[in-house]
C-alpha cells in the first residue's frame, strides 16, 4: 500500500501522523506504540465532539467535518489517554494498520456516543 493521507489523518512507512491533534500541533505515533485499535460507530456525542474531550478519556483531533462520519477509530497506546480518529477513508486506515501489524478489533466504546 502506497499509504494514506486525507489532510488530517496520514500513515506511511513510520507510523500514524494526526494533524491538528492538539491546538496548534500534530501528534505522531509509531506503530510500534499502538497496542490496540477499535473501529467504533460515532453516536451523537462523538459526531458533535469536533476537537478535544468530552470525557477525559478520549481525545479526537480538529475535525469539522466529524458531524457527516459515522466511524472512529479508538487507539490504545497504553497510556489513560486514547487518542479518536475519524479519517475520511477508515478501511483504507485499517488496511494500512494491518500491513504494519497492528490488530483492528471492531466493537462499541464507550465515551463515543
Amino acid at each position: 500500500m502506497a499509504g494514506y493521507d486525507d489532510g488530517r489523518i496520514a500513515c506511511d512507512d513510520q507510523g500514524l501522523l494526526i494533524r491538528h491533534y492538539y491546538l496548534v500541533g500534530a501528534k505522531h505515533i509509531r506503530y510500534a506504540e499502538i497496542r490496540e485499535v477499535l473501529e467504533s460507530p460515532l453516536g451523537v456525542a462523538g459526531r458533535w465532539r469536533i476537537h478535544g474531550s468530552g470525557d477525559l478519556r478520549h481525545w479526537f483531533n480538529f475535525d469539522p467535518r466529524r458531524p457527516r462520519k459515522d466511524t472512529a477509530l479508538v487507539i490504545t497506546l497504553g497510556s489513560w489517554v486514547k487518542p479518536v480518529i475519524t479519517p475520511d477513508d477508515p478501511a483504507r486506515v485499517v488496511a494500512e494498520l494491518a500491513e504494519h501489524g497492528i490488530r483492528v478489533s471492531q466493537g462499541r466504546e464507550s465515551g463515543l456516543w
